[in-house]
């Protein structure tokens, strides 16, 4: 399953790389790429979108 997100908290590359830490924590085998100049996300993974974006609000991001 494929998700994209917004993650109006996203500033930098750094930022992009604490989210996908916080996914991979919870799904090692998730692709993400996150680009913080568009805010998005894109993330392929087998666990649902609530406990992704709980992942994500849990490193301090908020998710549009």
């Amino acid at each position: 399953m494929t998700l994209q997100l917004k993650v109006p908290d996203m500033a930098c590359s750094a930022c992009g790389e604490a989210i996908a830490k916080a996914i991979q924590a919870i799904d090692p085998t998730a692709k993400i790429q996150a680009d913080p100049q568009t805010k998005l996300v894109s993330i392929e993974t087998q666990v649902s979108q609530a406990a992704v974006k709980e992942a994500i609000t849990t490193a301090g991001y908020s998710v549009a």
